[in-house]
C-alpha cells in the first residue's frame, strides 16, 4: 500500500515539479498514442522473452516496467500533463499518485458495484497496490541482481509481466 507519508511526499513533489517545469500542462494526442503503442509492444516483447531459451529475465523485468512506464505517461497526457526529460521516472511515479490514485479508486468502485459496501476498501487497497507495483517494478529494474538463481529470476520476471498486464488494463480504463 502507498502510505500517507508517500502520498504527502508525492503531492509536495508535484507542486515543485510544476514550478521547475519537470511536468507541464500539455496535451499531445500523437505522443499519447505512441506511448500506448510502445506500452503494448513492450508488454508483448516481455511475454515472448519469458519463453526465450536464453532466459533474459533481467530484460523481461526491464521491458515489463517500461510497458507500465509508457502507459503511465499516456494516462498523464490524457489528463493533460507531459513529463520533461529530467528524473522522468520519479516524476511519473509521483504524478501518478497525485493525479491517478483517486481515478483508479473511482473506476474500481464502478467495477465492484455488486459488492458496494466493500468496494471502497477494496478499490482503495487495489488502486494503491497497482501504483505500488509500478514503484516496485521501478525499483526492481534498477536493483536486479545477477547472482540470483535462474528460478528466482524467472519468478521475478513472471511477476513483472503479470503486474504490467494488470497495470495496463487499469490505466486504459482511465482513458476510456
Amino acid at each position: 500500500m502507498i502510505d500517507e507519508k508517500r502520498k504527502k511526499e508525492a503531492s509536495g513533489n508535484f507542486s515543485q515539479y510544476l514550478r521547475e517545469g519537470l511536468i507541464q500542462k500539455q496535451k499531445d494526442e500523437e505522443a499519447r498514442k505512441m506511448y500506448i503503442q510502445n506500452s503494448h509492444i513492450s508488454l508483448e516483447l516481455a511475454g515472448r522473452m519469458l519463453d526465450d531459451p536464453l532466459k533474459p529475465y533481467l530484460w523481461v523485468i526491464v521491458t515489463s516496467y517500461y510497458s507500465m512506464f509508457y502507459m503511465a505517461n499516456a494516462v498523464l497526457l490524457h489528463l493533460g500533463y507531459k513529463t520533461g526529460s529530467k528524473i522522468v521516472h520519479k516524476v511519473t511515479s509521483d504524478v501518478l499518485i497525485v493525479l491517478v490514485l483517486d481515478k483508479l479508486k473511482k473506476g474500481m468502485l464502478e467495477q465492484y458495484e455488486i459488492t458496494r459496501d466493500d468496494a471502497l476498501e477494496i478499490a482503495s487497497i487495489k488502486s494503491e497496490e497497482l501504483l505500488r507495483n509500478y514503484e516496485l517494478e521501478l525499483g526492481k529494474r534498477s536493483r536486479f541482481q545477477y547472482n540470483m538463481t535462474l528460478e528466482i529470476q524467472e519468478q521475478m520476471a513472471r511477476t513483472s509481466v503479470k503486474r504490467a498486464v494488470e497495470f495496463l488494463l487499469e490505466m486504459e480504463n482511465i482513458m476510456h
